[in-house]
């Protein structure tokens, strides 16, 4: 049994896998990137008193924490085209899948994370002559941001994870690259232990980051 495993043979295979991390790591930083920039939008609209700008905000976080990460994949890159006409790239539609779906929950971290200071910090804050716009960008923020740090580093690990689902839209990432290796050579254990070492990597190294970050800025 033993000798039916070729693991020397996988270094043949290392550029296919190269170029489908390649793809992971450009989806996943691009999409956490704007992820993290609509979970601001957003949580920030979940605590506002608008109303509009309130319901907007919770309509599409609800929407996208709702359904599954696979079926918004296979709707903005088959279904999409069908009501725009236009034929997006899969690269592009997994790195909006990976956007939306991140930006969704970082949006509730987002808001988790300012409603959880005391409502004395704003207070105080306003007592010193600071707008509420000021006392929220100088006393709030800075110490919500903190409190951030490390539900974020667990959703930036689930989104580079989440990249592997994008396999059914055809883009051409880690996970598309080994199964089209493993289907045409029948090494699937060689190359699935390798593709599972390469995430393992990522998020471990991500995951080392982290700590450091959170070492950094005294995070408990």
């Amino acid at each position: 049994m033993e000798g039916r495993f070729d693991w020397v043979g996988v270094i043949d295979f290392l550029p296919q896998l190269g170029t489908g991390l390649y793809y992971t790591l450009l989806i996943s930083v691009v999409g956490l990137i704007i992820g993290f920039i609509l979970g601001g939008i957003f949580g920030f609209g979940r605590i506002a008193k608008n109303k509009v700008i309130y319901g907007l905000s919770s309509l599409y976080v609800e929407i996208i924490r709702g359904t599954p990460v696979l079926v918004q994949a296979i709707w903005i890159f088959f279904a999409l085209p069908l009501i725009t006409n236009y034929n997006m790239d899969s690269v592009m539609a997994g790195i909006i899948v990976i956007a939306l779906n991140s930006g969704a929950y970082i949006a509730e971290i987002v808001r988790g994370s300012v409603q959880s200071i005391a409502k004395g910090q704003m207070e105080a804050g306003r007592s010193l002559g600071l707008s509420h716009g000021q006392a929220m960008r100088y006393i709030v923020w800075p110490q919500a941001f903190k409190r951030m740090i490390p539900p974020l580093g667990n959703q930036f690990i689930i989104s580079i994870k989440d990249t592997s689902l994008l396999s059914v839209i055809l883009v051409p990432e880690l996970m598309f690259q080994g199964r089209l290796v493993a289907s045409n050579y029948f090494n699937a254990v060689e190359i699935y232990t390798m593709v599972a070492v390469f995430y393992l990597a990522i998020t471990l190294s991500l995951s080392f980051i982290l700590r450091i970050v959170e070492r950094r800025l005294d995070i408990k």
